[in-house]
Order: structure tokens, then C-alpha cells, then sequence
């Protein structure tokens, strides 16, 4: 974007146009203000301000600096050349103080694809626009120090580019291990498999069990971030404002929203569209405990996501996407009040049919492993843990070197991401899986989109297994966590 200002003489005004928000409207008094308090002189003429592209919309202060500057420039306090060599980013404070903002990463990558040679920004912002690699970063405290470097004052030191050591992502111990769970040998396998896969996973349980407590543990066996994941994520978190610390993110997102966050809250909205849960999960895990108490609508909303990783959010003639390659890792009660199955429940059959409808079809069948989590007994509670996160988490990268060995060039990062035709290249069944999948469709009714996850499961087991083609032990397995009836069975049992 551009900043353009022209001062003519006639009435003392200043007007800013280019579709901003109340914060870029706000920006003409803290650039007043900044400019007589750094010394300067603010023209007493007709001021016109042109953020261009015009038909975009514009939010936030990041303008203030950038708008000052022109300012100056227009008004002949700063000659105009030096303003071609850099972009600026930062909000003013009414002392002339330069302010970090949210999106400095974005920024600083939008500066080097327009060839600009370097980027002008607040202290607090320069450790997140070096990031980007090729782009000169100078961190300047104060409207004056802007405008003393544009005049050919001695440049402030350049803020270093990191290293390839700075710039990978190395995941940080959370403190939550597997070897806290005991006497969940079946859910611990399907956590194994989402992890090594990119798999969704649902879980039914009674309360108490440990349904939340596994899903915590999820991103303690996920490999680590990519170098080009890690930025991803970052500037996600970066544009979104909810980013701390300097550098690149280390460790997967896990986010957790409460089951009565919104539909736009979910996928993303809002009158000025914003991200969502799902995109502030993007590479991470997005768990929904008590999925069947979320509203309907955002319960729906998900479908989208889940099966193209990406959200479209459109708003009059605005269109906006936002990715969102996510592991939904969901959870809930077999019934409302928790105790299907046990003399301890008061739920009717009509309750529990009701309960049962709120999650559909059609969201269920995008969910690739559903498990039921059972009460341990005694004994299982007594007994050492059967495995730790670090044993995990070695099979996972294991499973995981595998598959991005055999989608190489595809563009797939892990097995959850492929589509039919993918599944079709890269899933290879003996004769016996092959036997199996076919009575496997028809007994549980699988739909066509059912069949593929079921493909993609297996193809994750046999990864984790070595396995170079999916054996029937693979398939049978992946069959047996695609239908929630299971989960109902063994709640009867």
C-alpha cells in the first residue's frame, strides 16, 4: 500500500481517504500531535491524505508514521527522494514516540516482494521483521530519528539477520507427557496415529476419564515445525495479535476455545473479517471439548475447513481466505448428563436421540478416528504408563519421514492432506487389505468420502508399522475407528 499526500493552500483542514477504519481516521490528531511535539512544523494549509489502493480497506495505526512522513515530504521538510528506498510501518504516539503494531511480519514480507530496500520500524517490531531474509531492517525510536535517516544521518545500527540456527523452529517441552495416562492402551493408539497422520480425532467418554488430558498431550508427540511452517504460523499469530516473544514460533499452536464461542469466533467474521480459531490453529491442533454442546451454526461452520483447510470469508463484495490446515481434536459425553450405559444415568431416549442429533452426519464423516475413552479400573490406574511423549513422538517422525518421502513433489505435507486422487497414487493395498476394505464399506455403510479417510488412516498405521504396502491388519484397524457406533458398543459393554 501507499501513502500520498498533497497540501495546497486554503483553509487550514486535513482529511484522510482510502476506506480506513475509526484508526486511521483517529491518525490525523497523533500525527498533529507528533509532529509540533518532535519540532517540525504542521502546515496551516488544506492537507489531503490518499491511502491508495483506494478500494481496500485499511485498519490500525500502522499508517501514522508513513502518513507524518509524506507529511513532512509534501510540506518540504524532507526531500521526497528518500522517501523511494524504504517502507514504514509504526504507529506515533502524541509525543512523537514510534510504536510497534501487530502485522509486522506480513509487512516486512510485502516490503521485499515490492523490492523496496529496506523497512523502517519500531524497536519492538525489528526482532519479527528480520525474520524475513533479504530485507534491510532499521529500528528507529522517534518520529525524529525517521526523519534524521531519511535526510542521510548516520543510520542507526541495522538490526542482524538471523542464522539458519535462529531461523529453525526447535519445539519446546510443554511439560505434558504421555507417561501421565494410564490405562488408555486404545485411545493412546489413535492419538499416536493422528499425530503421525494429521488425523482428526473424536473421543466419547464419561466424564473424568481423560479425554481432555489426552488431547493436551497431542502436540507433545507431533514432529516439530518446519522452517516454513514456523513462518506461517507466525505470521498468523503476528496479523492476529496474539504472538509473544521474539523470533520464530518453536512450538505447534493448541488452542482450546470454550464451547460457546460464536460461529464467526470459530472460522473467522466479523464486520471487519478477522481470523478464527481454526487459522490460529493453522500447523497446530484445535481441540473442541463438548463438541455437541457448540451452537449448530458453528458446529456447521466447520465443514469447509476440515475438508479444503482453508476458510472463505466473504462480506459484500469483500472476499478474504485465511488458512486453516488444523488437527481437530474433538471430545464429548455419551449423553447429557455424562452416564449412557451405567444405573448412574437419567437421561430418556429422547434426550439422548436429541443429544445425539446435534452432531451431523456430515461433520462426522469429515472426522477420521473416533475412539471411546473407558473408566480404567483399579488395577490399570496402579500400573506403570505403557509408553512416554519421547517414545511417541520418535514413531511419529519415523511415520512422518516415511510419508514425506513418498509425497515428495506432491505438495502434501502428511497423510491427512491427500486427496482422491493423491490417495489413489500413494496408498497402496495387498490383496488381502483390498478384501477388507471392500467388506468393510459395505457392512458399515461407508460413504465415498468415508472410504478415502479410511484409505488415509490406514496408509498412517502402516507408516508407523514400516509397512510399504497397507496390510489387512493396517485396514482393519483404520475400519474399526471410522464409525462412532464403535464408540457406542464399547459404552454399552
Amino acid at each position: 500500500m501507499w501513502v500520498e499526500v498533497d497540501v495546497r493552500p486554503g483553509l487550514p483542514a486535513f482529511s484522510v481517504v482510502g476506506l480506513g477504519d475509526a484508526a486511521v481516521r483517529e491518525s490525523r490528531e497523533r500525527v498533529r500531535a507528533a509532529i509540533l511535539n518532535s519540532g517540525f512544523e504542521f502546515p496551516a494549509r488544506r492537507i489531503t491524505a490518499n491511502l491508495a489502493p483506494a478500494h481496500l480497506r485499511k485498519v490500525g495505526p500502522g499508517f501514522d508514521v508513513a502518513l507524518a512522513v509524506a507529511l513532512l515530504a509534501a510540506s518540504g521538510q524532507l526531500p521526497v527522494e528518500a522517501l523511494e528506498r524504504y517502507a514504514i510501518f509504526g504507529e506515533l504516539s502524541l509525543s512523537g514516540e514510534v510504536r510497534s503494531v501487530r502485522g509486522t511480519l506480513a509487512i516486512a514480507e510485502g516490503a521485499r516482494r515490492a523490492a523496496m530496500r529496506g523497512l523502517i520500524v519500531a524497536r519492538g517490531g525489528a526482532a519479527e521483521a528480520r525474520l524475513v531474509p533479504g530485507l534491510e531492517v532499521l529500528a528507529v525510536e522517534n518520529l525524529k530519528a525517521v526523519v534524521g535517516l531519511l535526510r542521510g544521518e548516520p543510520v542507526p545500527p541495522a538490526v542482524p539477520q538471523p542464522g539458519p540456527a535462529e531461523r529453525s523452529a526447535v519445539r519446546c517441552a510443554s511439560g505434558l507427557d504421555l507417561a501421565d495416562i494410564r490405562g488408555h492402551d486404545a485411545p493412546l493408539q489413535a492419538l499416536t496415529i493422528a499425530a503421525a497422520g494429521g488425523h482428526n480425532l473424536y473421543m466419547q467418554g464419561t466424564p473424568g476419564t481423560g479425554k481432555t488430558m489426552l488431547a493436551r498431550r497431542l502436540p507433545s508427540i507431533m514432529p516439530p515445525l518446519t522452517a516454513e511452517e514456523a513462518l506461517e504460523v507466525t505470521r498468523i499469530q503476528s496479523v492476529a495479535g496474539v504472538r509473544t516473544g521474539e523470533g520464530l514460533v518453536a512450538e505447534r499452536p493448541f488452542r482450546a476455545p470454550h464451547h460457546t464461542i460464536s460461529a464467526s469466533g470459530l472460522v473467522g467474521g466479523g464486520a471487519v473479517p478477522t481470523p478464527g480459531e481454526v487459522t490460529l490453529a493453522h500447523r497446530g491442533v484445535l481441540f473442541l471439548d463438548e463438541l455437541p454442546e457448540l451452537p449448530r451454526p458453528s458446529l456447521e461452520a466447520l465443514r469447509q475447513p476440515l475438508e479444503d483447510g482453508v476458510v472463505a470469508v466473504v462480506r459484500g463484495q469483500r472476499s478474504l481466505t485465511f488458512p486453516a490446515r488444523f488437527m481437530l481434536v474433538a471430545a464429548s459425553n455419551p449423553c447429557p448428563c455424562g452416564f449412557a450405559g451405567s444405573d448412574r444415568c437419567v437421561c430418556g431416549e429422547l434426550e439422548m436421540a436429541r443429544y445425539r442429533r446435534r452432531l451431523s452426519g456430515p461433520l462426522l464423516d469429515r472426522l477420521d478416528l473416533l475412539v471411546y475413552v473407558a473408566r480404567p479400573n483399579r488395577a490399570e490406574l496402579a500400573r506403570p504408563a505403557v509408553t512416554s511423549s519421547s517414545e511417541c513422538a520418535a514413531l511419529v517422525r519415523a511415520a512422518r519421514e516415511r510419508a514425506t518421502h513418498r509425497l515428495v513433489g506432491s505438495g502434501y505435507t502428511c497423510n491427512a492432506e491427500m486427496d482422491a486422487r493423491a490417495v489413489g497414487q500413494h496408498v497402496r493395498l495387498t490383496e488381502d487389505a483390498s478384501q477388507a476394505l471392500e467388506l468393510g464399506y459395505e457392512r458399515l455403510r461407508l460413504s465415498a468420502r468415508g472410504r478415502h479417510r479410511a484409505l488415509r488412516v490406514a496408509r498412517t498405521i502402516a507408516d508407523l508399522a514400516a509397512h510399504e504396502q497397507v496390510e489387512r491388519g493396517d485396514m482393519m484397524l483404520a475400519l474399526s475407528m471410522r464409525q462412532v457406533e464403535t464408540a457406542d458398543a464399547a459404552m454399552a459393554a
